[in-house]
């Protein structure tokens, strides 16, 4: 069996915003700003009330980083 290598040049300004974001959020790479949104207003409200919101901050920051704390 032979394998067999293609180049291609291409370049990110062929593909709109739209196909860019839904690649991402396929592979699991993209948080929309809806979400962040809710995040922070989740945190917001955790912390007038004196509540615990570690939890919420970790998501947010690996929503935003991709990295876990």
């Amino acid at each position: 069996m032979s394998c067999r290598t293609i180049s291609i040049d291409v370049d990110l300004s062929d593909f709109d915003t739209d196909d860019l974001i839904e690649e991402l959020e396929s592979r699991g790479e993209y948080t929309t700003m809806g979400d962040s949104d809710e995040l922070i207003d989740k945190i917001f409200h955790l912390r007038r009330q004196g509540r615990d919101f570690e939890k919420e901050l970790d998501q947010l920051l690996y929503n935003k980083t991709g990295r876990a704390i």
